[in-house]
């Protein structure tokens, strides 16, 4: 079973590899998504049979060896949790590649691009749900997010694409890296990189000092990757990818991964009042931030990412609120405030189904109409009947509205927000009061979009003339994936408690193991439960929300009134280009084309770095006694050294300074012949003859100077420079040759005779023990002579050219 699970993770990526050529042998004749639906139609299945064995809160193991030294190994972990998601992004993943079958078309688009990425997303997520060890989730976490830029991006001629896709990257990658953080805080905590082992030490982990840090990083990580308020900007500008992928990224799947780890580490942070207060205080806000932003949009697939940023906030706010029972324990009503972690996992899968649904329908009245803006449609429910009921389907359970899933996670959401109302803890009795009074409000203006979505679009007078196009039904290949959708958001109505005994509540075991353990966990979903304060909330939702659609001219003018230079995208923007200012300004300072200010940079560094280090650390003693003592040819050697060098520096012609440099390198065999070194010594003097030739060979051909060269004026910054960096890396030497701080390393290659056959150290170095490193270096003068030799060849056969012009 190990091996094979572990396959199903890697086989997205594997046949990733094989997209190419499939696309390249078949079309036009065979859309290449045929070919990919399969994948996640097999992964479904094979996941599929794992419910019996979950339902029964077995859980399952396995472990596939990759960096066992640092105790980082591929394990993956399949419970209740994991397996709902496992489950969403393939089935989501196969009716999406299905959709866009017949919406990509097969001769103008790039579909191996397209499949490509998609397979690698889902892959990535595969392995981030599946992972228990924390640093191959996070290798998984960042490989959605570069495999979404590639989405988001596949339009990359279109400037908004780029630019979406940019904004995505920044943001989430932001917060990964942030995450990484907070994983390594973590792991120093507990000693481990396993998620399980961390569950079975949580007791002991909020005492220590990086409990808080961590838990910030992580939660950062978690914000970002799931549009959590501010972060939330990326998403609406994500929307300028193909459809199908933002019905797969940013409905069921990418943004569901902070959902996911936020519920994962529930056991380790959940019952500290900050976890309580950040996850749900953001996830409320953002509710509330996303359905009031998307009442005011007027492209379609905009209105859908605002309620994707809404419906998002709601679940994240539900984790949260859920996370007290953990604080109560056992035995002390814990199961009153697990009902939230429930309806968080509940609504999370209720809207992959009718969010999944609305974005394919959108996908179709763009695909049919030639466009997305409200107010260019209208008039299409005779148009497009399917289109609009399964519209109506989606946005109804969107709203909350019977006879639709959303219902039912709707109200257990008002149950968990008047819950807190009542606690005890955390200052919720002060506070806990505007949580269902803000949870209301946004409901309200969620029934207000759900309404425009419904009815400004299919209702009213139809607008040829705005269209260009004859308008109609979708074929039937378009329309099987949202059918799908919007069957189950009617059937998870009516069968709730299938869902719930197999999948919702081993998963509510897995987010709260310890009360799960002593048997208080076992949710049943009712559709009536009599007329109590969340009946008379929906309600309410209901009246006022149908008030303010019917006389949404009247007071859709406020949102005129916020000024846009305080929105998060405008400070967004403004920053970006602060950045990039301040950046060509440092740039443009250091960047000068100069090779002496390189070399000012570069060497006043290390005198800063370097020296400084020595002086803080005390690295300037050293100890002279055991030194060999400098005879006169060793002292003569150096005197001729010291006045070719400057000979170099104050040479008038090009020949002088070249024979100087030659005759210091032959100086410096000299030395190597004093202290016994023949084979090195004649290395030197081969190198130097040569090099001295080649040198004088290229300058005869240079053109002859017109003038001797001038004499150097002294400047005070370069001679400061120089006998710094000169007399700091003497005492670097002297130092370290004075401060063995370990075992010297040449008596590892004393028996270099016996370990390779060679009666010469230094050969045995560079030809046996630096083999590869040798051969490389050997290898990078191969192709820069190779690109040499070819510009060489070139530049004759671009003359001929220009002269043949």
């Amino acid at each position: 079973m190990s091996s094979w699970f572990h396959i199903m993770i890697l086989i997205p990526f594997l046949f990733a590899i094989a997209v190419p050529y499939i696309y390249k042998q078949l079309t036009p004749r065979i859309h290449t998504g045929w070919f990919v639906l399969f994948i996640p139609v097999l992964i479904f299945v094979y996941l599929f049979a794992f419910i019996p064995q979950i339902s029964k809160e077995n859980t399952i193991t396995a472990t596939v060896p990759w960096i066992p030294a640092y105790n980082i190994n591929f394990t993956t972990h399949i419970d209740g949790l994991s397996l709902i998601f496992g489950l969403l992004i393939s089935g989501i993943g196969a009716l999406v590649i299905l959709y866009s079958i017949f919406y990509m078309s097969k001769h103008r688009e790039a579909l191996h691009n397209f499949y490509v990425y998609l397979l690698l997303f889902m892959g990535a997520m595969l392995g981030l749900v599946f992972s228990d060890n924390i640093v191959v989730l996070y290798v998984f976490w960042e490989t959605t997010s570069v495999s979404s830029f590639l989405l988001i991006a596949y339009w990359y001629e279109r400037e908004k694409s780029r630019y979406g896709a940019q904004k995505s990257m920044l943001i989430t990658i932001f917060g990964g890296l942030a995450m990484l953080a907070g994983f390594i805080m973590l792991s120093m905590i507990t000693d481990t990189y396993s998620i399980r082992e961390m569950v079975s030490n949580a007791a002991d982990i909020p005492s220590h000092s990086l409990f808080v840090p961590a838990m910030i990083l992580i939660l950062i990580g978690a914000f970002t990757k799931s549009a959590q308020f501010p972060f939330s900007i990326w998403l609406p500008d994500a929307m300028e990818a193909p459809t199908p992928i933002s019905a797969y990224l940013h409905s069921a799947t990418m943004v569901k991964a902070g959902i996911y780890l936020v519920a994962r580490l529930t056991p380790i942070f959940g019952g500290a009042a900050e976890w309580f207060w950040l996850v749900s205080g953001v996830g409320i806000i953002t509710l509330l931030y996303g359905s009031v932003n998307a009442v005011r949009q007027t492209d379609l697939k905009a209105l859908l990412a605002y309620s994707t940023i809404s419906q998002l906030g709601l679940i994240m706010s539900l984790l949260g609120l859920g996370s007290a029972s953990l604080y109560y324990g056992v035995g002390n009503d814990s199961s009153v405030y697990a009902v939230a972690i429930f309806a968080a996992i509940f609504h999370l899968v209720n809207h992959s189904t009718f969010k999944g649904c609305l974005f394919m329908v959108v996908g179709i009245i763009d695909h049919e109409t030639g466009t997305r803006d409200i107010r260019r449609l209208g008039g299409l429910m005779h148009l497009m009947p399917i289109s609009f009921t399964l519209t109506v389907i989606g946005s109804f359970a969107m709203a909350g509205l019977p006879p639709f899933n959303g219902f039912l996670s709707k109200e257990m959401f008002f149950t968990a927000v008047l819950n807190v109302s009542n606690m005890s803890v955390f200052n919720a009795d002060a506070i806990g009061l505007a949580i269902p009074v803000i949870a209301w409000i946004a409901s309200v203006f969620t029934f207000v979009y759900s309404m425009i979505l419904v009815f400004k679009t299919f209702r009213g007078k139809n607008k040829p003339e705005k269209l260009g196009r004859d308008v109609h039904e979708a074929p039937i290949g378009m329309l099987i994936s949202p059918l799908v959708l919007g069957s189950l958001v009617m059937v998870i109505f009516f069968f709730p408690n299938v869902l719930s005994d197999y999948l919702l509540n081993p998963a509510l075991h897995a987010v709260l193991p310890t009360l799960a353990d002593a048997g208080e966990l076992n949710v049943k979903i009712s559709a009536w439960h009599g007329w109590n304060t969340e009946l008379f909330m929906t309600l309410g939702v209901i009246g006022l929300g149908a008030l303010l659609y019917i006389y949404l001219k009247k007071w859709y003018r406020i949102y005129h009134l916020y000024p846009d230079n305080f929105t998060l995208n405008n400070m967004y923007n403004l920053g970006l280009e602060k950045m990039e200012s301040s950046s060509k300004f440092i740039t443009e300072r250091y960047m000068t084309g100069f090779l002496r200010d390189y070399l000012v940079y570069i060497f006043s560094f290390i005198i800063l770095v370097v020296g400084g280090a020595m002086w803080l650390f005390d690295g300037f003693s050293f100890d002279p006694s055991s030194d060999a003592p400098a005879n006169f040819f060793e002292l003569g050697l150096m005197f001729a050294m010291i006045i070719t060098a400057i000979t170099v520096l104050f040479s008038k012609t090009r020949l002088t300074a070249i024979v100087a440099v030659g005759a210091l390198g032959f100086l410096v065999s000299f030395f190597f012949v004093l202290f016994r070194a023949p084979d090195l010594a004649l290395t030197q003097l081969v190198v130097e003859t040569v090099t001295t030739a080649l040198f004088l060979l290229c300058f005869y051909h240079l053109p002859q100077m017109k003038k001797e060269i001038s004499r150097v004026r002294f400047k005070a910054v370069n001679a400061f420079i120089s006998i710094g960096v000169g007399v700091l890396v003497t005492i670097v030497a002297l130092a370290a040759n004075g401060n063995r701080l370990f075992e010297s390393i040449s008596s590892f290659y004393e028996n270099s005779y016996e370990l390779a056959g060679a009666k010469n150290i230094v050969n045995a170095i560079l030809v046996d023990f630096r083999g590869f490193d040798t051969m490389l270096e050997i290898l990078v003068l191969t192709v820069a002579g190779l690109g040499v030799y070819t510009l060489i060849k070139l530049r004759p056969r671009r003359d001929r050219n220009e002269g043949a012009e």
